[in-house]
């Protein structure tokens, strides 16, 4: 384990996700955070005869952060959430800079400046609503968003030199805002927890599920699981090579710290209880910053990169590990020539066939998963792994020792209409009898729509009135070809077309059997549906796959131009 440079104990229970630490007279590092007892903890070691003070808070504390929002001030003011009200506290003077009702509650704070600002501001979430502040209490934006906001952070995502708002939601949508306009999302597989940034461009994320990952842009470096859950996200030079590391605090009482590109675990330690918050400042007056991590009993400690010198946990394993995967290895091969010698092994050619197509047929409609052996070896047993399908988002498919054979059909039911990666693992051998098999693994892609069948257009008079019509200047073909990469296609595919001049198809939903139809002539798409979210849908994947910034869109007979990045 590792050896921390200093701990101590605050003797109160800390709330989890409600730790910040600030520079209140601009000099000198305080820890602050919540308590079970609705107050605010302020922890100053540079006063060693009153090193704690309170600040009482008559409502429940639902988010808390401490930065620079004066202009021209390098004094750090405190940000209090609450379940209804924000509070904007100048620690240094003992006064209130301002108080504000906020009736959608305020579930995350940050502070930074935005592309069409000069000064920092004050930016809070809550239900479905985003708002931002001066520091006078002055309200400089406010907008919508899907869902109950989780974290929010300031950066510029996209590097074009001003700062973008990027927000976490419960509705499993990481969204980038450019002022109040969404220009950009991002669909995950649970509800986002926290975002911390990197570099410019560069992000990292956490998961209600216990996913951890790293997005350059919005593209996904890399993202690892774990069975807890995690608490608090931050950014530290632990190994003192220039780049910050993601830590990560979890609720099991695990710290650790990963290299941001390669996700590789660089250090770990374990406290006693679970993690409340981890932070970054010169606690120690040494004239560099520390890692502090704090418990929910109140437990500190801090690290450096002379923490990590005494780590021998991760990086003295390694020969064992090396030694560990030959013996490994060594039986596989043992096995081998044991099935081969006994006549229980499988031909050299077989393959593991995966058809993937939509069912009404079963019991609930769903995408049918068909595996199956190019010859008569048996599927003993399957592994499926995909996020946000299954419970604990693994599933194992053993047949009844009867109904083992070469074929096997698995039903999936996405929950959202995201794209997918459907990890397969598949137990193949001669015979049901035998108890050494060979493992087939392979990775198969869902499309975003796959929940949704290809059926009939049909007559005009059933054709549903609520649509949504606009311009696009576009082959045949190219609507082709985004049909098949968003849609499950059958091998005879009921879609109405001269190859040239119009183009039609009908899907019906899985879920809740609703049509809807798409139509492309003379130039104008029409999208005919009662479901306003799939529109959009549609209309966002049509952007983004023929590379669309803006669309005049028809309203019956109002045309109005929709300009946005494609998502």
């Amino acid at each position: 384990m590792a050896v921390p440079l200093f701990s101590l104990q605050l003797r109160h229970s800390i709330i989890p996700r409600l730790v910040t630490i600030g520079k209140y007279d601009g000099s000198h590092y305080c820890v602050t955070a919540a308590t079970s007892e609705n107050k605010i903890l302020i922890h100053s070691p540079h006063k060693p005869e009153k090193d704690i003070s309170y600040l009482n808070i008559n409502q429940k504390i639902t988010a808390l952060l401490a930065g620079k929002a004066i202009p021209n001030d390098e004094k750090d003011i405190l940000v209090v959430g609450t379940v209804g009200s924000v509070l904007a506290y100048n620690v240094d003077l003992n006064s209130d800079l301002f108080y504000k009702e906020i009736p959608d509650g305020v579930a995350a704070i940050s502070i930074g400046k935005l592309s069409s600002m000069k000064d920092p501001a004050i930016i809070i979430g809550g239900n479905c609503s985003i708002q931002a502040f001066d520091y006078k209490g002055n309200e400089i934006l406010w907008t919508v968003t899907g869902d109950n906001v989780r974290s929010i952070i300031v950066m510029d995502v996209d590097l074009d030199g001003s700062n973008e708002i990027l927000v976490g939601s419960d509705d499993y949508e990481i969204r980038e805002f450019k002022d109040d306009i969404i220009v950009n999302e991002i669909s995950e597989t649970s509800s986002i927890c926290s975002l911390i940034h990197f570099s410019p461009g560069r992000f990292a994320y956490a998961l209600d599920n216990g996913t951890v990952g790293v997005y350059d842009k919005f593209r996904r470096v890399w993202r690892v699981k774990s069975k807890s859950s995690v608490n608090f996200l931050e950014k530290y030079d632990l190994d003192g090579d220039g780049k910050e590391e993601l830590i990560t605090g979890w609720s099991n009482g695990k710290v650790d710290a990963r290299n941001s590109i390669t996700g590789e675990v660089i250090f770990r330690d374990v406290l006693s209880t679970s993690i409340a918050g981890i932070v970054v400042g010169d606690y120690r007056r040494a004239g560099k910053c520390q890692m502090i991590v704090i418990s929910t009993t109140g437990e500190v400690r801090g690290y450096d990169n002379t923490s990590l010198k005494v780590e021998s946990g991760v990086q003295t394993n390694v020969v064992h590990d090396l030694l560990q995967k030959r013996q490994i290895l060594m039986a596989e091969l043992n096995n081998y020539t044991k099935a081969s010698h006994e006549g229980h092994g499988i031909p050299g050619d077989t393959r593991l066939i995966t058809e993937v197509s939509v069912s009404e047929e079963t019991i609930d409609p769903c995408v049918l998963l068909k595996l199956s052996t190019n010859n008569s070896m048996i599927l003993k047993a399957v592994t499926i792994f995909a996020e946000g399908i299954f419970e604990d988002e693994t599933q194992v498919i053993h047949p009844k020792r009867d109904n083992v054979s070469s074929e096997l059909n698995i039903s999936l039911i996405p929950p959202k209409d995201i794209l997918l990666d459907i990890h397969i693992r598949a137990f193949v051998g001669s015979s049901v009898d035998i108890d050494q098999f060979h493992v087939f693994e392979l990775t198969r892609q869902l499309p975003k729509f796959s929940m949704y069948l290809l059926v009939n257009y049909p007559e005009n008079e059933d054709v549903l009135q609520s649509y949504v019509k606009f311009r696009l200047v576009e082959r045949v073909q190219r609507l082709d070809l985004w049909l098949s990469q968003n849609f499950i296609v059958p091998q005879t595919t009921p879609v109405k077309s001269d190859g040239q001049h119009f183009w039609k198809i009908a899907i019906k939903s899985l879920r809740d059997s609703s049509l809807t139809c798409i139509t492309f002539e003379k130039e104008m798409m029409s999208i005919f549906s009662e479901n306003i979210n799939l529109t959009a849908d549609i209309i966002q994947s049509l952007a983004s796959y023929l590379n669309l910034d803006q669309i005049d869109v028809c309203y019956g007979e109002v045309f109005s131009r929709i300009s946005q990045s494609p998502r």
